[in-house]
């Protein structure tokens, strides 16, 4: 069993930073993309940035230039750096990666979500 637990989430004003983390734990044998989602207020799950095993990223036009996504994989843990917070940014975010596991059909790439995190953008 695989699971993502996220942390670093609360309140912040506009302008303000927040760090979320992500560590993975459990039985598998690599992490392939790891990426963040957030779901706001009435709105669908949205990908905010991924980033692959090789440090490869991408991300949410919404988003670019303001967060970063990094990971260090021999702590099986991704990161989002969010700076300059906009009250649009207010949402659940969640953690997600691809882990290579093994099945009942032998060794497969599964993904895996996080419980989320609420980021709270507020003055």
């Amino acid at each position: 069993q695989v699971q993502l637990v996220e942390s670093g989430g609360g309140l912040v004003q506009p302008g303000g930073s927040l760090r979320l983390s992500c560590t993975a734990s459990g039985n598998f044998y690599d992490i392939g993309i790891m990426g963040w989602h957030r779901q706001g207020p009435g709105n669908k799950r949205e990908l905010v940035a991924t980033i692959a095993a090789d440090g490869t990223t991408n991300y949410a036009h919404s988003v670019e230039a303001r967060f970063t996504i990094s990971r260090d994989n021999a702590k099986n843990t991704v990161y989002l750096q969010m700076n300059s917070l906009k009250p649009e940014d207010m949402a659940v975010y969640y953690c997600n990666a691809d882990f290579d596991v093994y099945t009942n059909y032998g060794r497969a790439w599964r993904n895996y979500w996080g419980q989320g995190t609420q980021v709270t953008v507020s003055s």
